[in-house]
């Protein structure tokens, strides 16, 4: 008798907890749309789900535990990069925009079930343990990503600096088993910006990740370029490979150092009115203070420099909006190989008890109107890396967001547009590509090694000659 009390209690909970959710849905629901036509049944379906599990599961199961994975699975099974961030992960989120957190070191999504390393962050473990853009981490330490949240995989990574953990990775492009590393955790410090002298009058920046004070940084490496070259320099490299994206305004400030003042640098567009914005190179749009506009110090030699911006398979997000504001301004050439293709825009929502969700609001479009998401952007001049054609970008991911122009595909133009693409690629080859992988060595960027780096140098010295020549 208890039992089936408790039985129906917790289903009457579970009712109630429906009509909550209704009752939410219909404050933050489109405001053109009808209350009338939300989904009551589904929703009467979800909380009779709910009762059952608590009635009948072979094991009691917290409430709480019950409604995140809720929350973890209605976001993620929109996109690849909308998800639920409880407080300890809302936390650490903040702590990485910030450039200082404990872990490994790795941007990541999901792909399969399995965790997928979108980018190692530079100098760190992920990094310095050869883990690369595309790889799928499958076991860590001994449990099993299979069926875990994002969240969670990411929980298990973060730990005590000095602890260590087992990553078992599956590189599957290489056609072998799956390996496993070991990546001792450290107090992520991550420097976004380095610069150097390449030689007398050239100059090379890389951003690493965009955080909040990269765009003071790199107005800062600029100046210093000029000041130790003692005059204004022939060209500049901006590498901007491997670097998974980050914050918004740090991406409109780096353009700004390149571009006029008021010259669009990135629009978005989604269904929310606050979605809908228009991203110049002023001041407002990446500075709290207008008055401590940093890019007003930088010499104004900076904007005639010849530039060359390198990208990659692993530059995602902000590098894209960066690469692609300067390719459509013609302000610089791109070099380098196909970028990622994330072109999405994840607002993160703060809730009421401390948590927050990461959603996708709307989509990034390049000041001519080219959408990033799953296209990425193509280089002007494309110099290879060892791995073109082995990693994945995010049009391989799955459920990931459509970019606008599949929507326009017709049946009479989709067979066309099959033979472009089809001719645009070259031939796969299935005996080399594993091959390609295990010979394929790790360059440290910006060296003699570096071959797209010195691509880039050499494109730079023959702007030079030619402008010397006219």
């Amino acid at each position: 008798m208890k039992n089936r009390i408790r039985s129906l209690s917790l289903i009457g909970f579970g009712v109630l907890f429906g009509l909550l959710v209704s009752l939410n849905f219909s404050v933050f629901a489109d405001k053109n749309a009808d209350p009338k036509n939300l989904p009551i049944e589904d929703l009467r379906i979800f909380a009779e789900v709910f009762g059952k599990i608590k009635a009948d599961y072979v094991e009691d199961v917290d409430d709480k535990k019950l409604l995140t994975e809720a929350l973890n699975g209605m976001l993620g099974g929109l996109d690849p990069h909308s998800t639920f961030l409880d407080q300890d992960h809302f936390k650490e989120m903040q702590q990485g925009t910030a450039g200082e957190f404990g872990g490994l070191g790795i941007e990541v999504g999901m792909e399969d079930g399995f965790v997928k390393v979108i980018s190692p962050i530079e100098d760190t473990p992920a990094f310095k343990a050869g883990l690369k853009s595309g790889d799928l981490i499958i076991k860590l330490d001994d449990k099993s990503v299979k069926g875990m949240s994002l969240n969670d995989a990411v929980k298990i990574m973060r730990g005590k600096p000095g602890s260590s953990i087992d990553v078992q990775v599956l590189r599957k492009e290489q056609g072998a088993a799956p390996f496993t590393v070991k990546i001792t955790r450290a107090q992520i410090k991550s420097q976004s910006v380095k610069s150097k002298l390449i030689e007398e009058n050239y100059g090379y920046l890389r951003v690493t990740q965009f955080q909040e004070r990269t765009g003071e940084d790199v107005a800062k490496s600029i100046n210093k370029l000029f000041e130790e070259n003692k005059k204004p320099l022939d060209g500049l490299i901006l590498d901007l490979r491997n670097n998974p994206g980050g914050l918004l305004n740090a991406a409109v400030a780096v353009s700004a150092a390149f571009i006029p003042e008021g010259e669009l640098v990135v629009y978005t567009e989604g269904r929310a009115k606050d979605s809908k914005m228009h991203l110049t190179a002023i001041p407002e749009n990446f500075v709290r203070d207008p008055k401590k506009n940093y890019i007003k110090k930088l010499p104004a030699d900076i904007q005639n420099t010849p530039l060359v911006v390198l990208v990659n398979n692993g530059s995602a997000s902000a590098s894209e909006i960066v690469a692609g504001a300067l390719q459509d301004h013609e302000r610089a050439l791109i070099v380098g190989t196909k970028s990622f293709g994330k072109g999405s825009v994840q607002s993160i929502l703060p809730m009421n008890n401390g948590t927050a969700i990461k959603l996708t609001t709307a989509r990034y479009f390049t000041p001519k109107g080219r959408s990033i998401q799953a296209k990425g952007i193509d280089p002007d001049i494309i110099v290879e890396d060892g791995l073109s054609g082995l990693m994945s970008r995010e049009a391989d991911l799955t459920n990931r967001l459509s970019n606008p122009e599949e929507q326009k595909v017709t049946p009479e133009n989709s067979k066309d547009a099959e033979d472009k693409d089809a001719a645009a690629k070259p031939a796969a080859k299935t005996d080399d590509g594993a091959e390609a992988l295990k010979n394929f060595k790790p360059v440290e960027f910006g060296t003699a090694d570096d071959n797209q780096f010195t691509e880039a140098l050499n494109i730079l010295k023959g702007v030079e000659k030619f402008k010397k020549i006219n």
